[in-house]
């Protein structure tokens, strides 16, 4: 079920919001000292703008939605899992919070497990599958009426110490993958729209990860394709993708990526789409060919998408400098417009809802603030700047 979209609403919320984080600024600007952000569950109205104190910016309130196009998901990843384990989040869910589960459902109208379908999670023994959390997930979507990505099912990271030690031969091994994708995607057929099916199969170097992937260790690039043949007989409406990090530029590594789809689909394997990441730096310049590289993909009769964008920058303390935040509009904007301007991306996924949960301070040291909204659920520029790309269209 899709939520339709009115153009006029986007447009005056939009103006709305972009005047609240505008006066924001200025005020923030003439005060010689602007107090912390509002503890989490107020709604910080008590700043007084006469008191030379920055207004907080404001929470979401579907204004991505509203300008969306109707053929475009926009998606957020749900927190569980992973790094979450030594948070205060724990082993439980993100949903399990009322705020946060109201903002997924009126902002976003597609979900991507974070870490509920990774084999760890999901499978911490050879004979036991864990399905609650992903089953909350999708129930949750259902309810209302949201699409799911499914992520993922081969991979070469956070796999089970059982299946990593090398102590299952060769059939035993390929049995344990075949009855793993069948037993997942045959689960939620007709539930799960899109997969992630083979995650991240190349290093940064363009070099199959045959020393880190159990599988492609064990049976080289020709697993993929048996991986895609049995995650289609589980369900054949889903579309199945490739997925991986820096490949948003045309590069060794987006090659490697556009060999490897030709020769699938020469071989007639059920590959349907290609997945750009999007976890980028502002270390880095922004990918000014990513139209070009999602078109290539795109031509060869693939879906294209976006699945797991962010933006990181320099941190201190956890806080990023009003410049950094203006620009990381930018590196969002890029990736939304590269998006929007392939008809065959059909598809725009955040990886997180807010920096509170983000995975990015766990993995990069000194790095944070990747995420659309801050630490207590509020708009930041780069939000502001999606919003008035989608509301262009296509």
């Amino acid at each position: 079920m899709r939520r339709t979209r009115n153009s006029r609403s986007a447009r005056l919320r939009f103006a709305a919001l972009a005047t609240a984080l505008a006066l924001g600024a200025a005020l923030g600007a003439c005060s010689p000292g602007a107090p912390s952000a509002p503890s989490p569950g107020t709604s910080g109205d008590e700043a007084d703008p006469q008191d030379g104190a920055a207004s907080p910016a404001p929470l979401p309130s579907g204004e991505l939605v509203s300008a969306s196009p109707d053929d475009l998901r926009l998606g957020v990843a749900v927190a569980g899992g992973g790094h979450h384990l030594e948070t205060g989040l724990g082993s439980g869910t993100a949903l399990a919070d009322e705020t946060y589960a109201s903002l997924v459902a009126e902002n976003f109208t597609s979900l991507s497990p974070e870490n509920q379908l990774k084999w760890e999670w999901l499978r911490p023994e050879r004979e036991t599958f864990d399905f609650a959390a992903a089953d909350e997930l999708v129930a949750f979507a259902q309810e209302h009426g949201l699409a799911v990505r499914g992520h993922t099912l081969f991979w070469h990271s956070q796999n089970p110490a059982w299946l990593t030690s090398g102590e299952l031969d060769d059939d035993e091994l390929r049995e344990v993958l075949r009855e793993h994708v069948e037993t997942v995607v045959g689960r939620y057929a007709g539930q799960i729209e899109q997969w992630d099916v083979a995650n991240e199969i190349f290093d940064d170097h363009a070099r199959l990860r045959t020393q880190d992937n159990p599988f492609l260790g064990r049976f080289g690039v020709e697993i993929v394709a048996d991986v895609f043949r049995w995650a289609h007989d589980a369900d054949p409406e889903a579309v199945l993708f490739l997925n991986d990090y820096a490949i948003e530029s045309i590069g060794p590594k987006s090659d490697a990526y556009f060999e490897l789809v030709q020769e699938l689909l020469a071989d007639g394997v059920p590959v349907h789409g290609m997945g750009f990441q999007g976890h980028l730096s502002m270390k880095y310049p922004k990918p000014g060919d990513m139209r070009e590289n999602l078109e290539r993909f795109a031509e060869l009769g693939l879906e294209v998408a976006v699945t797991e964008a962010d933006v990181r920058m320099a941190v201190e303390d956890g806080v990023a400098s009003p410049e950094d935040l203006a620009a990381q509009a930018g590196y969002y904007e890029v990736m939304l417009d590269a998006c929007l301007e392939v008809d065959s991306c059909r598809s725009f996924t955040v990886w997180g809802l807010s920096d509170a949960f983000s995975w990015v301070p766990f993995f990069f040291a000194g790095e944070g603030a990747a995420t659309l909204l801050d630490e207590e659920y509020r708009v930041k520029p780069a939000y502001v700047a999606l919003v008035d790309r989608l509301a262009t269209g296509r």
